[in-house]
């Protein structure tokens, strides 16, 4: 089934920038563009997919109960986060915008540490300094985003050209959504990229709503790829709930990247189901029967097809999955939110790699004093 997608581009423009797929209607993959993905690996992206999903949902639920103040689900998008975190290997670097924090867990993030970040206390390796659903974790190497759109594209690619001078094999991927394409720091990435020729793969979810604003009022341009080849930058599109489409797109891109061919910019063709955030009403811009069209598209159902039809999953395979993950994502919740906040003396951490003495001082006569009974935690906490 054919995508809706922003207008095709002019053969004679751009007769390179079609939009790349795997999967059939009937569940099976064109051997053509299929990048041959064994089974267990299959299996373990419609795992990674499903578990995403599952923590969406509940976390949308647990704001509106109050429990937390803010998340942002990338329900219909899980296919390009989940692909992206499979095809990378440990050194390389992940500067995400906000649906992609699913990589970390693909990556072997722990999922308590992951659901402590939206509660921002104790168990968050953040230590409560970053906004919910701002994940990060220097074990993964993936880097903190800023809800400035755009700005960690400039961030990605000066991360790529350290890699590039120090001749290690790092790539680095750095992601953008379609609204962030007319941030002056969208430019100036794709710019100094091609210019230098850093090892790095810009990735464009095209989620073909930037909050309330429509992909169509973001460019004159026919695709959102065409851009990147302005700047001398290899681009591709690809059909962004295709889980196997965008894996092979990514995988070709990282090891051109690795080889020491340089960035590649990818335009993820896919769509926002949800609310932009648990802060937003899309009823209010944009009408059921455009999102019931998409859903008919979702990456976790058009999956779920290849497998059945492969003969890898059934029904109670099916109803097993989901029991364990809900079961894993209610436990760490559960342990999750009954940690304290952060301990107070964390305030003086990771600002010096040495403590000046005022702040030395300053720490230890916080120590000293216990908190006002009135207020959370204790000397510890």
């Amino acid at each position: 089934m054919e995508a809706p997608a922003t207008p095709a581009p002019h053969a004679a423009e751009a007769p390179d920038l079609g939009l790349l797929r795997v999967f059939r209607d009937d569940g099976s993959a064109d051997p053509a563009t299929d990048p041959g993905l064994p089974p267990h690996v299959l299996l373990r992206a419609y795992r990674e997919m499903k578990r995403v999903r599952l923590i969406d949902t509940r976390m949308m639920l647990l704001q509106r109960q109050g429990r937390i103040h803010f998340a942002g689900e990338c329900r219909g998008q899980e296919a390009t986060p989940i692909a992206t975190g499979l095809v990378l290997e440990r050194e390389d670097w992940v500067f995400p915008a906000l649906r992609e924090s699913a990589i970390m867990l693909v990556r072997g993030f722990p999922l308590k540490s992951y659901i402590a970040q939206y509660f921002g206390n104790a168990g968050d390796v953040l230590k409560g300094r970053q906004m919910p659903s701002h994940m990060s974790g220097r074990a993964v190497n993936q880097v903190a985003w800023s809800s400035c759109m755009a700005t960690q594209l400039p961030h990605a690619v000066g991360a790529a050209w350290a890699a590039k001078m120090r001749k290690d094999r790092s790539v680095v991927l750095g992601f953008v959504g379609d609204g962030g394409t007319s941030e002056p720091d969208f430019h100036n990435a794709l710019n100094f990229a091609g210019v230098f020729k850093v090892p790095c793969v810009l990735v464009c979810q095209n989620n073909h709503w930037a909050i309330s604003v429509p992909a169509g009022k973001q460019t004159a341009s026919p695709t959102f790829a065409v851009k990147g080849r302005a700047y001398g930058v290899p681009s591709v599109r690809v059909d962004g709930n295709d889980v196997l489409a965008v894996y092979r797109v990514v995988s070709d891109a990282v090891a051109r990247a690795r080889s020491g061919g340089g960035p590649t910019f990818i335009e993820s063709v896919t769509y926002r189901m949800g609310a932009h955030s648990s802060s937003d009403d899309p009823t209010r811009y944009r009408s059921q029967e455009e999102v019931d069209t998409w859903a008919q598209r979702d990456p976790i159902v058009r999956l779920r097809r290849h497998l059945v039809h492969r003969g890898l999953l059934d029904e109670a395979e099916e109803a097993a999955l989901e029991d364990g993950l809900m079961a894993e994502i209610s436990a760490a919740i559960q342990e999750v939110e009954a940690l304290g906040p952060p301990a107070r003396e964390t305030l003086f951490d990771d600002v010096y790699a040495e403590l000046p003495w005022h702040l030395a001082e300053q720490r230890a006569e916080v120590l000293a004093n216990r908190p006002h009974p009135g207020s959370q935690g204790g000397a510890g906490h």
